[in-house]
């Protein structure tokens, strides 16, 4: 077992390597992505449409506090419709547990993502936003998250070796998914269209409550954290699933 953390390690130790050193502005790629997201829909939601709603203020803090966390999500789930099929030689010619290819893509993401935590204590700083007791919640939302995207990362991954579109289809999912998760918007702003009890049923709605929760409390919704843990136990079992079912033959395949 530590032989196989020590590979796990060392691959995502490369994965960030090669991300950081082979450009120019290193680390700050971390940072770049979503200050940026966030600049533009702070103009665009703030600046331009006057969006003022009670509970989210200051909206940057509440924009960046789901920002961040879709980065990670977002970026380690393009990353894993590639885990198998821009490495082949590497990972047939090695005995380690292939679920390592997909963790170490997972892992690599959340450190990116721990690393860009300065931009919302930037953020929270700049407009004096108070930061509550639930900020303790980022540790199970972390882990939460970890557990989701890994669940996603097994599905995906081997499908993509037998249908090359999915990584396209993935993609737009992803588009789609960030307009249907509450990240420039809560799930009570549902409540007018009566959506918000099924919102609860995306399984990033309850994570981004926990993360959020530190500058928000009355953002945390307990049903919706609990239906995030039993969707994710859900994605996770069916992952593994899939996985050893495809696993033989997607090494034939690549």
């Amino acid at each position: 077992m530590a032989r196989y953390r020590r590979s796990l390690w060392l691959l995502t130790a490369r994965d960030l390597k090669v991300r950081y050193t082979t450009s120019a502005l290193g680390y700050l790629w971390s940072i770049i992505d979503p200050l940026l997201m966030a600049a533009i829909y702070f103009f665009v939601f703030v600046l331009v449409f006057n969006r003022h709603v009670p509970g989210q203020e200051p909206y940057i803090v509440f924009l960046v506090s789901g920002l961040l966390p879709w980065t990670w999500f977002n970026g380690a789930i393009s990353d894993t419709t590639r885990a198998f099929t821009s490495e082949g030689k590497l990972i047939r010619s090695t005995t380690i547990p292939r679920t390592i290819w997909v963790g170490r893509i997972v892992l690599s993401k959340g450190i990116e993502f721990l690393l860009s935590i300065p931009v919302m204590v930037v953020f929270v700083l700049a407009t004096g936003a108070p930061v509550h007791w639930e900020a303790v919640l980022w540790i199970p939302a972390i882990i939460l998250q970890a557990a989701l995207t890994f669940g996603l990362g097994l599905i995906i991954a081997p499908l993509v070796v037998f249908f090359r579109d999915l990584e396209r289809a993935v993609k737009l999912i992803l588009r789609l998914l960030f307009y249907a998760s509450p990240i420039i918007y809560g799930l009570n702003d549902l409540e007018k269209m009566h959506l918000t009890f099924w919102g609860a049923f995306n399984p990033l709605a309850g994570i981004i409550g926990l993360y959020r929760s530190a500058f928000f409390p009355k953002d945390l919704n307990w049903f919706d954290v609990g239906v995030s843990v039993a969707l994710t136990a859900l994605i996770v079992a069916v992952g593994i699933l899939v996985f050893r079912r495809t696993i033989r033959t997607v090494l034939k395949e690549i």
